[in-house]
């Protein structure tokens, strides 16, 4: 009677402890097949070690971005993931908490540090902007491989290329870099409306807004090139398409996936911790699966993923950051000329 009076008295101890409840935490970042790995591969580590269960908010930077402007003063979000020029302008609204204990994150490359995003983000991922190409109809053609933004504007290439507008991050970062080239920067715009107006925009058989819509044209036999990002090129190829991505000569601009706590977000303390897991060497390989060059410089890739993504000494050195203060600055009214001048 007394062994079990015992355990009676160990049970309704335990019924009466209570038990943590398991928080939520609502991140924001990328939808399509990124959003499926993040649930899959990154979410279920942080989850089961601290006890809460994320809710992946969808969205592309721009959505994040308008999304925080909304919610500013109320905000549901703890974290978020945009690409570095619109993070540069969450930081500038005020909506990004500083980065707690900025020197833990010294492994980082510079690009992708604190100090990059005047303390208030970090760098997860790298992808680069260049030249996409169709590998089979250029050796059926007899063609070289392309090298050099000017290749994109070949007399052989009319009609056959296809880009994002300035709307898009990397149709901007081929106005950047046709300024470059031909003597201009981003406080020197025009020389790149120029090269595009007179060389480009006669090779382009559309602005294409839709990166789905651009892989679409690629499988249809529509175009031979486009200017598009490394992740897109990694995703097409692994349909089974014949394509390969180029760095080009002159430099790819690097577009930098960044996260940031949410100032008057949720779970400050949660969220800070959630910027540490991301750049752990384990989750900085699982987000090079999705197209992601590692940030975190102690990550190791191999193989075939090494080959797919922005990493190693040669492929970094040909990444090029841009003056997204200037950009953001400025866009507005690179917008009006675009559409005015070049669509």
């Amino acid at each position: 009677m007394k062994r079990i009076s015992a355990l009676a008295a160990l049970v309704a101890s335990v019924a009466a402890t209570p038990i943590a409840a398991q928080e939520t935490m609502y991140f924001a970042g990328y939808s399509g097949d990124f959003q499926t790995m993040f649930e899959a591969e990154i979410a279920p580590g942080f989850e089961a070690d601290n006890n809460v269960d994320i809710v992946f908010v969808p969205g592309n930077s721009s959505q994040t971005l308008a999304k925080l402007q909304a919610q500013k003063g109320n905000q549901e979000i703890s974290v978020a993931l945009v690409d570095n020029g619109p993070m540069q302008m969450a930081v500038q609204f005020g909506l990004c908490e500083s980065v707690a204990d900025p020197a833990s994150y010294g492994e980082l490359y510079d690009m992708a540090k604190p100090e990059a995003f005047g303390g208030n983000a970090i760098g997860i991922g790298l992808v680069a902007t260049g030249i996409t190409y169709n590998t089979e109809k250029f050796a059926s053609e007899g063609w070289d491989a392309p090298t050099s933004w000017n290749d994109l504007t070949d007399e052989k290439f009319d009609q056959r290329v296809t880009s994002n507008p300035i709307s898009g991050t990397f149709g901007l970062n081929a106005l950047l870099m046709f300024a470059r080239i031909n003597g201009g920067s981003e406080e020197n715009i025009e020389p790149g409306f120029d090269a595009i107006r007179e060389n480009l925009a006669p090779k382009v058989v559309t602005w294409s807004s839709s990166n789905a819509e651009m892989a679409q044209m690629f499988q249809n036999g529509d175009i031979d090139l486009s200017v598009w990002g490394s992740n897109r090129a990694v995703a097409l190829k692994k349909t089974g398409f014949p394509v390969e991505f180029v760095y080009p000569e002159e430099g790819a601009p690097a577009i930098i996936a960044s996260v940031c706590a949410v100032a008057g977000g949720p779970q400050p303390e949660l969220a800070q911790k959630l910027l540490q897991y991301l750049v752990s060497p384990e989750i900085q390989a699982k987000l090079a699966t999705e197209g992601f060059g590692p940030t975190n410089s102690t990550t190791t890739l191999d193989g075939e993923l090494a080959a797919e993504v922005p990493f190693g000494e040669e492929r970094l050195s040909r990444l090029i950051s841009v003056d997204w203060t200037v950009v953001n600055e400025k866009r507005a009214d690179w917008t009006k000329e675009w559409t005015r001048t070049v669509e």
